[in-house]
């Protein structure tokens, strides 16, 4: 059960990210608002809930770490650190000790260390396929995957987490025009879900952590009924019982409800919910009650509770943030 949980979003257009309040029945009223310059886009929380890190699409390029007060989970800047690129999507290893990032203009990922003071330089850059879209540790913390949309891959890398260094160890190639963009591993590290921005598809993948390869299960269509136009999916989540997986398409504006067999990890599709213009980002609570979803057009954020047998979603509210708001990270 929630009792009070804070929402961050990163807002491209008007460069500051927005701190929201949300109490146990999930409404939601802004706290604060922190502003940084530039095009701020993808965001990641630390596994100690102690700092927020932002990554500046804009010159100066950079990665800034930001204090999570730990009483009124207000945010104040730490330090800031140059990119070498543009970054598409950061997180961290499980330990916390390093920053990982992709860049979709660079063709690269980076290694950054964290030290008291916040984020440092980067230590270490991978050149990859075209357009690197998205980067994870495995559950394990022995592996990095990311995904490149342009070369219709999802890489497969060595982690040691000690040195911070990874090695390229193998990939799975996707179907020719899918474009691997975001991915999630469910809970028990056995399957991972694979979303591709250009053909709207959800790729279902057996994960073997005992060698670090992936072989295809399962494809479906995360788009809508009566779709038309260019497909142009975005961003997945699973809820915290690993049973709902939710994809977001931004032609349409919607998100898919997709219901995950347990047994076997793949997927039905259930629903599809009209949702904020343009919705790139969104996030789930980590009670899994409420799934919040910004509108890159739209400037707002709304709140859906989620049905906990079922997963269907309804609004309960929407609240106006930044503009261009792209992000969401939810910390409870």
């Amino acid at each position: 059960m929630v009792d009070i949980a804070h929402v961050y979003v990163s807002n491209a257009d008007s460069g500051e990210v927005s701190v929201l309040q949300m109490d146990s029945q999930g409404l939601l009223t802004l706290q604060s608002q922190v502003s940084l310059g530039g095009n701020l886009m993808p965001m990641a929380i630390s596994p100690d809930k102690t700092q927020l890190y932002v990554a500046r699409r804009s010159d100066p390029l950079s990665l800034v770490t930001l204090a999570i007060d730990p009483v009124t989970r207000d945010l104040t800047v730490m330090a800031e650190a140059a990119l070498p690129a543009s970054m598409a999507y950061v997180s961290t290893d499980h330990s916390g000790r390093y920053v990982l990032a992709a860049s979709y203009q660079g063709a690269q990922l980076t290694v950054s260390p964290v030290g008291p003071d916040g984020v440092g330089d980067v230590a270490q850059v991978v050149p990859t396929g075209p357009h690197a879209h998205a980067i994870l540790p495995s559950p394990c913390n022995r592996y990095v995957l990311a995904t490149s949309l342009g070369g219709g891959a999802l890489m497969v890398f060595d982690w040691n987490a000690e040195t911070g260094r990874m090695k390229a160890l193998t990939s799975w190639t996707a179907r020719s025009g899918a474009g691997p963009r975001h991915f999630r591993f469910d809970s028990a590290g056995r399957h991972v879900y694979l979303l591709n921005e250009l053909d709207g598809t959800v790729d279902v993948l057996a994960w073997h952590a005992s060698t670090g390869c992936l072989e295809h299960l399962q494809t479906v269509s995360i788009l809508p009924p009566g779709f038309a136009g260019k497909p142009w999916a975005a961003d997945l989540h699973l809820t915290p019982c690993g049973r709902h997986l939710y994809a977001s398409e931004r032609t349409s504006s919607t998100l898919a409800h997709l219901l995950v067999d347990e047994a076997t990890g793949r997927l039905s599709v259930q629903a599809h919910t009209q949702v904020e213009t343009q919705p790139r980002g969104f996030a789930i609570d980590p009670s899994g009650r409420y799934l919040l979803v910004v509108g890159q057009l739209s400037h707002h954020l709304s709140c859906f509770a989620i049905a906990t047998e079922t997963g269907q979603l309804r609004l309960q509210q929407r609240i106006p943030v930044g503009q261009g708001p792209n992000w969401v990270e939810v910390l409870a």
